[in-house]
């Protein structure tokens, strides 16, 4: 049994201990859907490091958990006042960088890597405004794509070329570089088994429409790696694709589903205006 940690009358941070459950919760909570990919994390695993894939780190006024930082593969802020993004980075730059990005709500994540940058710095790419959109329904007008579908476990091989695909065309760098994809195959694995990747595929069995439900909790889950096979671009297929996706994750997964989108890649914004999607905050993601 963990010791309880203890009781912190200053302002200070700390890294957080499986003891801490509840409230790092409580601080996870406060916004459901901004918060979902770590939420989802800690849900699951805790917050022992070696189960959760990293740190959590804790800021404290008064005594008071307030503020949270995910370290790990990614680098995320939660909820994180301005005392607690430099006692933050303060932890970050004695640690040495770990992560591959730094993702987060942009102004405290701007505010972050301001802070990292000098010793951090540069990083390979800069996204200082990803639109934070939401949907709670079913668009009015765009059938769901009837074609899309869970992908089986035995349809890895054919879900794969297009993970690699779209992570590729998304991050800028394959994910098969480094320990050669096992990682990554892990992830959409894990994905695939518990019924949360999404295709169309054609006669030849190739994929040309995608998407995961990245994270889920019982109050928002988060879309990610949608992709349309570059052929297939143009012909219609992602919105009806999303509506199909759409349905699936508001029947089975959670009440509100979410994404975040490059403010660059205005067909996507576009696609997702017309299933429902609104804007309602905006993230920041810094790639090295």
């Amino acid at each position: 049994m963990c010791e309880a940690p203890p009781v912190l009358t200053q302002t200070t941070s700390r890294v957080l201990e499986p003891s801490d459950l509840d409230a790092a919760l409580a601080i996870l909570d406060r916004e459901p859907v901004a918060n979902a990919f770590v939420t989802s994390r800690v849900q699951i695993a805790g917050l022992d490091p070696w189960r959760l894939g990293g740190e959590m780190w804790g800021w404290y006024e008064d005594g008071m958990l307030t503020s949270l930082c995910y370290a790990g593969a990614n680098l995320v802020p939660i909820c994180a006042t301005p005392r607690a993004i430099r006692a933050f980075a303060d932890r970050a730059r004695r640690a040495g960088r770990r992560c591959s990005s730094i993702v987060g709500p942009a102004g405290s994540t701007a505010d972050l890597w301001r802070l990292l940058e000098p010793q951090w710095g540069p990083a390979r790419d800069v996204r200082r405004h990803q639109p934070l959109m939401v949907t709670d329904r079913l668009p009015d007008g765009i059938p769901p794509d009837p074609y899309v579908r869970r992908v089986r476990k035995d349809e890895m091989e054919k879900l794969m070329p297009a993970c690699v695909a779209m992570f590729t065309e998304e991050v800028g760098v394959s994910p098969l570089a480094g320990d050669g994809g096992l990682l990554y195959q892990a992830r959409v694995a894990e994905l695939v088994g518990s019924g949360r990747a999404f295709a169309r595929f054609d006669a030849d069995g190739k994929v040309v429409f995608k998407a995961e439900i990245g994270a889920a909790t019982d109050r928002a889950c988060q879309i990610q790696g949608v992709w349309v096979a570059p052929e297939y671009r143009g012909t219609g297929l992602a919105a009806p694709g999303m509506a199909a996706v759409l349905r699936y994750a508001l029947a089975d997964i959670a009440p509100v589903a979410s994404l975040y989108v490059n403010d660059f890649n205005t067909a996507a914004r576009r696609t997702y205006r017309r299933v429902g999607f609104q804007e309602v905050g905006a993230f920041m993601s810094v790639l090295f």
